[in-house]
């Protein structure tokens, strides 16, 4: 797998595409991924008794469904720091 978990992707096929998000989650066995926000479903839970303290629970959900991994592409990160504009500072010989 060319992704993982926690890496900026874009959607490059299907009805999310040009969508951006981060991997929630993998699944090498299946090739597929869980990108935030792409790929929404609903999916309808029946009420019973078995949440916390015996509360109810049900209803309409929606959540992310997985997605082939070829259908995303891995984007850079912003956040990571450019190792050559350090360099550059250094090769200068310049006090600050």
């Amino acid at each position: 797998m060319h992704v993982k978990k926690g890496d900026l992707v874009q959607v490059i096929a299907g009805k999310d595409k040009g969508a951006k998000g981060r991997v929630i989650s993998t699944n090498p066995r299946e090739d597929r991924v869980i990108v935030e926000g792409v790929n929404m479903i609903k999916k309808h839970s029946k009420e019973n008794l078995n949440g916390p303290r015996g509360a109810k629970q049900g209803g309409v959900e929606t959540m992310e469904a997985p997605i082939h991994v070829s259908n995303v592409k891995k984007l850079k990160d912003e956040e990571k720091p450019a190792k050559k504009a350090d360099k550059k500072a250094d090769e200068s010989g310049e006090d600050n």
